[in-house]
């Protein structure tokens, strides 16, 4: 494995779940109470078995520390400056600016090429980092007709801007100094909505990374709002408090009506997107107000989500990005979706596929929407399904909850003499 430069964390993790934050299972960190971000931060609760945070932090060149840590003191005073402090009181406020009506799922539009004709869909989903010149740092379109030639989308389509992307357009987002007129000229767009930067909040760095990445999202959040636009709040967190503190900023700003999430990297995989689902449903029954979220990835969760937000949007990025590789959707019997291998000839456009994929997969999305009349009656009794939304049926063996089960199964079988009931 080639060795980290020394500006780099050197500490290596080959089991990162032990860095998952759980205030139940585990104590705070002894180095924690004494920090002077705790209250903000709520200490650290993992299996990592690390002092404090700053045990984090194992870069050999600590000089050098390209992450938000006290251990390159002048970056970090740095870093603190452009944020305002860490707190979030010190952001500005805005006006309330009204939810616009999206659909239940919004298709993402990466580009035009492979494409030939417009393709008709009322709203459509893009990337913020297409629409802007991330190198000059101009917008490549001045009006919606360039607008629309630019992705061959409808003219008058409702268009949802996304902030999400990996750590280089949204890093390069920050360094733009002319932000407030690119969002002054996406507003004369007619934008209908855009999520803010996913700025990361990483499991193997200082706490202190976290939270500078948070006041980040949350400062770009309130430019955009203020600019005009509606504008989603991207809820990042690592830990339970991180949670509970995003609820208390946006109990107390009615102007946050939006958020957004991302379960298509780490917060989708395995356990961790049902942790994740859970915080945003709890976050959502603690502010005790209507809130639409906007989510890409984790489309199998809205559901779940669904119950809690008043609107769910689900920016659908699969159709687009598995017609560029030649797959076709297929909806099997079963209401479950399918990707069929279907290869064009060499130059030939794409837009019926795309097309093709869009509808299908909305058909399927529109099929898990809502639990079936027996599922329905099955939850109404107390039985819940599994975490892939399937009902729990016993009679299978590999669907038995078997934490569940073990009032009624003898933990030794083998001793056990059938014998007919009486």
């Amino acid at each position: 494995m080639n060795e980290r430069p020394s500006n780099e964390p050197s500490r290596y993790f080959p089991h990162p779940q032990r860095l998952w934050d759980d205030d139940i299972r585990h104590a705070p960190s002894l180095g924690c109470p004494t920090c002077l971000e705790f209250n903000r931060c709520g200490g650290v609760h993992t299996d990592a078995g690390v002092l404090d945070c700053r045990d984090l932090c194992s870069c050999r060149d600590k000089s050098r520390c390209d992450m938000v840590c006290r251990f390159n003191q002048r970056l970090f005073v740095a870093r603190m400056r452009e944020v305002g402090g860490l707190s979030f009181d010190t952001a500005p406020r805005v006006p309330p600016r009204g939810v616009p009506a999206l659909p239940r799922l919004v298709p993402f539009i990466d580009h035009r090429y492979g494409r030939t004709g417009t393709l008709n869909e009322p709203v459509v989903a893009l990337s913020l980092y297409e629409v802007v010149n991330m190198a000059t740092g101009q917008l490549h379109v001045a009006s919606q007709d360039e607008l629309a030639a630019r992705f061959l989308i409808p003219v008058d389509a409702m268009i949802v801007l996304s902030g999400v992307d990996k750590d280089g357009p949204i890093e390069r987002w920050w360094e733009l100094p002319n932000r407030p007129e690119l969002l002054r000229g996406l507003a004369n767009l007619g934008i209908a909505a855009i999520t803010a930067p996913n700025y990361s909040v990483l499991l193997d760095v200082p706490r202190t990374d976290n939270l500078h990445a948070m006041k980040r999202i949350l400062l770009a959040w309130t430019e955009m709002a203020a600019a005009g636009l509606h504008a989603a709040l991207h809820v990042n967190a690592r830990t339970d408090h991180d949670y509970r503190r995003w609820g208390g900023l946006i109990a107390k700003r009615p102007e946050i009506e939006i958020l957004a999430f991302e379960f298509a990297t780490g917060g989708g995989r395995g356990e961790r997107i049902d942790w994740h689902v859970d915080q945003l449903c709890t976050l959502a029954d603690r502010v005790a107000r209507p809130l639409t979220l906007i989510i890409r990835g984790g489309g199998r969760k809205a559901t779940q989500l669904r119950r809690h937000f008043s609107q769910v949007s689900l920016l659908d990025t699969e159709a687009f990005a598995r017609a560029i590789r030649r797959k076709r959707a297929v909806l099997t019997e079963s209401g479950q979706l399918k990707w069929a291998s279907s290869p064009t000839p060499k130059g030939a456009p794409i837009d019926d596929l795309v097309a093709h994929n869009v509808r299908t997969v909305r058909s399927a999305h529109e099929l898990g929407a809502e639990p079936s009349p027996r599922l329905r009656s099955i939850i109404a009794r107390g039985h819940a399904p599994d975490r892939n939304d399937h009902p729990i049926q016993p009679s299978f063996l590999s669907d038995l909850k078997m934490p569940a089960e073990a009032g009624s199964v003898t933990p030794k079988p083998q001793r056990v003499i059938a014998a007919a009931k009486a």
